[in-house]
């Protein structure tokens, strides 16, 4: 985050049922980028659930998601950003 270096991160939960259709995004075993995530089981990313770590209680990523992947996940945050905020 912009001055302190902090880390922008999401809940990922193998809990499929917590899934909020068209906000999070599901990644199965039979996705392509789905080896590369580090991931073990099918899960559930949760745009929902975010948090701002200061960046050196990260001690390292198991993995990483499609640009794709990202760029779907950044774009529905960001619309939903933008529509909910300041709504009366």
């Amino acid at each position: 985050m912009p001055g302190y270096g902090d880390i922008l991160v999401c809940g990922v939960s193998t809990q499929l049922r917590q899934t909020i259709s068209g906000f999070d995004e599901v990644i199965v075993a039979g996705d392509e980028d789905f080896a590369s995530s580090g991931l073990l089981a099918d899960s559930v990313i949760r745009l929902g659930f975010l948090a701002v770590l200061p960046r050196r209680v990260v001690i390292g990523s198991i993995g990483d998601i499609s640009i794709e992947r990202y760029s779907r996940l950044i774009d529905r945050l960001a619309r939903y950003l933008r529509e909910s905020t300041f709504k009366k």
